[in-house]
């Protein structure tokens, strides 16, 4: 299909509207909250009916048969969902008089799952390449999430998914990798939503995504998304803390929206178009949440064991171009600031 492009943006608003993840527990949740803590990076990702994936479903959304895991209806796909259809009704949802309110207090009893979802080492390689993980066959902690994350973004697009995708903020991710996965290996996902929580600015819920292989789970993603939604109040801010030393500086140019979009499949125009950025607020185009958690996993590389989980919180977005500075914490902490000091994401390895 054609796309059309406006004249001076990567990629046109009509094109798409986001989707990676990000979650955290309760501890680092809280800690974001804290006085001091800043915005986090917003990310789009959802809206509107399954009609689509009639095709593609094994199990229809209606029906009464057994439920999967929790109650939830088991929904399996043939193949990985195409992210371009869903990113156009996510982004005409949004529009004045298209979308549709979320108002819905519970979560869809559904589950999607994809099977033998195969590694494309071409694909691998430029990835390894956008995030500076070194080549190899072993997959980075963050890659399943990319290979996984149709299947998410189609949960978020269902009908009765809770949180609309206007303002939708990406406040953190959770990544557990329980063994190594080799690029021979294929792997099964599955995807679906859990605890739909208040917040001091909206409502949050986690999007959970599983990665197994022979039956047995080797990879663990949550995402933990905020719909933001008028409160009453507002949030006192306290002196900010004392940034750490930084370990390293890079410079994050205006490509690596548009390179991890093509890799990742989250097309968010926040991340890759002028237009688009400025249509959510912000005057340029900022990093993905997700190139920024691989950027720092891939920095760790090296002192990461076999299996591990990195938790991190996402604070101010990065905007597209800028200089950040990383730094490692004790207790195998890290963070992301820019160079005034203000916190960009900070994480922990356990």
């Amino acid at each position: 299909m054609a796309r059309r492009r406006e004249p001076d943006d990567d990629l046109s608003v009509h094109e798409l509207i986001e989707g990676p993840t990000e979650i955290l527990s309760s501890e680092t949740l809280d800690a974001i909250r804290r006085p001091g803590a800043a915005d986090a990076d917003p990310g789009v990702e959802q809206t509107h009916d399954l009609s689509a994936a009639a095709a593609e479903v094994t199990a229809d959304l209606s029906g009464h048969g057994p439920a999967a895991t929790g109650g939830r209806e088991r929904v399996e796909l043939t193949r990985v969902p195409a992210a371009g259809a869903l990113y156009r009704r996510a982004v005409l949802g949004a529009l004045p008089g298209l979308g549709r309110g979320r108002k819905s207090n519970d979560l869809p009893a559904v589950e999607f799952a994809v099977r033998g979802v195969q590694v494309d080492r071409g694909h691998l390689a430029d990835y390894d390449r956008v995030c500076g993980f070194r080549l190899t066959d072993r997959l980075p902690g963050t890659y399943p999430h990319v290979l996984g994350f149709p299947l998410a973004l189609r949960l978020m697009t269902a009908p009765g998914f809770p949180i609309a995708p206007t303002g939708v903020v990406h406040v953190g991710n959770r990544i557990t990798v329980h063994r190594p996965i080799s690029a021979d290996e294929t792997i099964d996902f599955t995807t679906y939503a859990q605890d739909l929580r208040p917040h001091d600015r909206g409502r949050q819920v986690d999007v959970v995504l599983v990665g197994s292989v022979d039956g047995e789970e080797v990879w663990r993603g949550v995402s933990t998304y905020l719909g933001r939604e008028r409160t009453p109040g507002g949030r006192e801010r306290g002196e900010r803390p004392t940034p750490p030393t930084a370990t390293a500086r890079w410079r994050v140019e205006p490509r690596v929206g548009t390179a991890y979009a093509r890799v990742s499949g989250d097309h968010n125009p926040i991340h890759t178009s002028r237009l688009g950025a400025r249509l959510f607020g912000f005057q340029r185009p900022i990093a993905h949440g997700m190139w920024s958690k691989a950027r720092c996993l891939a920095a760790l590389e090296t002192r990461l064991p076999d299996a591990y989980t990195v938790e991190v919180a996402f604070k101010l977005p990065v905007p597209l171009p800028s200089t950040v500075n990383f730094a490692l914490l004790p207790d195998d902490g890290f963070a992301l600031h820019d160079s005034r000091g203000r916190p960009h994401l900070v994480g922990l390895v356990r």
